[in-house]
């Protein structure tokens, strides 16, 4: 004959070690929630860049000859817990489909929640399409595309991470006077991520 006793125990026992289990999964689920917020925090976002000032000569005198583009870019790291160390950062300015200058920023490092502003003047490398570019700012119908390609490392708490690669592009509108043009004329001009930019990369030896 079984002791009623000696069953009870039994039932108790399986009833504490389903309830020790069941706080275990608890306690492994919060700390798991917790792992997964503090990483979101310190991930880093993605620096942004943004044109600020561009100007060419007018179209009067780019038929005599003037060659110089003046470009002013904004590169802003929004991060509070990361720096930011940028390979050197290739920009491409395009009329149409054709490269109209080029310019090459040489590697940096930006400090945490910092903002950074460069100014350049590089000069026209081809007089066939900077003679297009003033024939369409004749016409009030000029934009030039901007790309720009580089990549970055985030420094989090002293550790470094890898290697991402960035390419991104956006389009100025030139007026006659050889400013930034319409609504856009005193905003900036964000740059923003596109994809297909391998050539770019490849080019300079940078890897996506």
């Amino acid at each position: 004959m079984a002791w009623p006793f000696s069953d009870l125990t039994e039932e108790i026992c399986t009833s504490d070690a389903r309830s020790f289990y069941v706080w275990l999964l608890q306690i492994f689920s919060l700390l798991a929630i917790i792992a997964f917020c503090i990483w979101l925090s310190l991930r880093p976002s993605n620096p942004s860049f943004a044109v600020v000032d561009l100007s060419v000569p007018n179209s009067n005198n780019i038929q005599n000859g003037s060659t110089l583009l003046t470009y002013e870019l904004e590169i802003q790291n929004q991060n509070k817990d990361s720096g930011v160390y940028y390979d050197d950062i290739l920009m491409t300015f395009f009329f149409e489909q054709d490269a109209v200058a080029d310019d090459v920023i040489s590697s940096f490092y930006q400090g945490k929640d910092k903002t950074l502003r460069v100014r350049r003047d590089v000069r026209a490398k081809d007089m066939r399409v900077w003679s297009g570019v003033a024939r369409a700012m004749a016409n009030a119908t000029a934009k030039l595309k901007v790309s720009l390609a580089t990549r970055v490392r985030y420094k989090t708490w002293g550790k470094k991470s890898k290697h991402h690669g960035m390419s991104l592009e956006g389009v100025v509108p030139v007026g006659p006077d050889g400013k930034i043009s319409g609504k856009k004329k005193k905003k900036k001009i964000k740059l923003h991520h596109v994809s297909g930019k391998r050539k770019a990369f490849k080019k300079h030896k940078f890897k996506v």
